[in-house]
C-alpha cells in the first residue's frame, strides 16, 4: 500500500459530515485551500485524492470499449442498471 502515515490527531466529522484535513498531511501532498478534489470509496475506506489536470489521462487505457455503442446507449444501461 506504499508509504503510510497515520496522523496524531483525531479530527472529528461534524454534524454537517464535513471533515478537516491535517496541515501536515495536505502540505505533503500539495493541498491548497479552494483546491477542488475526488473521493472514492473501495474496501470501506474513503480515499481523497487531489483533483489536477490530466491525473486521469490513461487510466482506462486497460479497458477495451465498444465503438458500437453510444455515449447514450452507455448512460442508459448505467442507469437501468442502478435502479432497484
Amino acid at each position: 500500500m506504499g508509504n503510510v502515515r497515520e496522523h496524531d490527531a483525531m479530527p472529528r466529522v461534524s454534524a454537517k459530515r464535513q471533515i478537516t484535513l491535517p496541515i501536515d498531511q495536505c502540505r505533503e501532498v500539495g493541498i491548497e485551500p479552494g483546491d477542488e478534489y475526488r473521493s472514492f470509496v473501495a474496501d470501506g475506506r474513503i480515499t481523497i485524492v487531489r483533483k489536477t489536470a490530466g491525473a486521469a489521462k490513461g487510466i482506462l487505457c486497460h479497458v477495451d470499449g465498444t465503438s458500437g455503442v453510444s455515449d447514450e446507449e452507455s448512460l442508459e444501461d448505467a442507469l437501468d442498471e442502478s435502479t432497484p
